[in-house]
């Protein structure tokens, strides 16, 4: 790994509506480029929205998705790309030729499309297609590994990821302020998100207790701790379909630190510089090769994978 400039967004993406949230990845990666960023992530089905996706039909799911790489978004994820000399990172839904829909995340250069990665764990609509392997590339000099969301609460899809090589892992969400038995967490009221310009002390306290930021540090700072990699994480802010999400855009280092991260209760991002000396000073790169496989057997039994958050989908009601 060299040392590379990275930077994570956050925005309010609106239901059902690429056009104009394409124009916000726009609107971010050249503020990210001012600010020297080389690569440029945003949040999980950032550009059809996801949220929204819940009572969908299979039919409606795949009128919302697109082909990849040769769909229009795919195609102005690339042209943002070459305007900015930078590389583009973004989520939407991938229509395969037999039908099937991916929640899909999308690499793009100024030279093209990269890569993409499949969600492995999907739940927020039944007529998704779970993913079915793990993604690592060489980028501008990096190892690069991806992670989407739900993925990540499972320290196993993280610790194959950083096996196969990963430094940096991209992880874009779309969580927090969700329903939960968990204490003090649930929903955000959207009137303190309407407010938040004459009262931002009471959104603030909400998104950075225990319904947002106090929830993902009690993981997320672990998963780039026990594997020793660069953890990119994404999230949409604001009103997403029938909850208030809290950005909380951050990028954390191989020591579990909070290498950067927003603050800002608006459409933001931030640029982190990564440097190649942490990784192995860190205590998840002793840890790898501390481990011991031939006890691991009970992992890799088979058993059926049930993904399910702690609320009802509209689906399941």
């Amino acid at each position: 790994m060299r040392e590379i400039r990275v930077a994570t967004a956050q925005f309010e993406n609106r239901d059902n509506d690429p056009e104009y949230n394409l124009s916000r990845v726009r609107e971010l990666t050249r503020r990210a480029v001012d600010q020297g960023a080389e690569i440029v992530s945003f949040h999980e089905g950032c550009i059809p929205g996801y949220t929204w996706l819940q009572p969908l039909s299979r039919k409606q799911l795949q009128d919302v998705a697109e082909p990849v790489p040769d769909g229009p978004s795919t195609k102005r994820l690339i042209e943002i790309a070459r305007e900015f000399s930078t590389v583009v990172m973004a989520g939407l839904c991938e229509l395969d030729s037999d039908g099937s829909v991916f929640n899909c995340y999308v690499t793009v250069s100024p030279d093209g499309f990269i890569t993409k990665y499949h969600k492995l764990h999907t739940f927020v609509n039944p007529y998704l297609t779970a993913g079915s392997r793990y993604n690592v590339i060489d980028l501008l000099g990096c190892k690069i590994g991806f992670s989407i969301c739900y993925d990540n609460n499972l320290p196993e899809n993280v610790r194959a990821t950083t096996m196969l090589g990963a430094e940096i892992i991209f992880m874009p969400h779309v969580t927090c302020g969700l329903p939960s038995p968990m204490p003090g967490r649930g929903t955000i009221d959207r009137a303190l998100w309407d407010n938040r310009h004459a009262d931002p002390v009471r959104l603030r306290q909400e998104f950075r207790g225990p319904k947002g930021r106090e929830w993902l540090m009690k993981w997320l700072p672990a998963r780039a701790w026990e594997n020793g990699i660069y953890a990119v994480f994404s999230n949409p802010i604001g009103w997403d379909y029938d909850t208030v999400k809290p950005g909380l855009a951050m990028i954390l280092d191989p020591f579990g630190e909070v290498l950067t991260e927003s603050h800002a209760l608006e459409d933001d991002v931030v640029v982190g510089v990564l440097t190649p000396d942490k990784l192995e000073q860190s205590s998840g790169h002793r840890y790898i090769q501390a481990r011991r496989p031939e006890l691991y057997d009970k992992l890799v039994e088979p058993h059926e994978s049930v993904t399910s958050p702690g609320w009802k989908m509209e689906h399941e009601k």
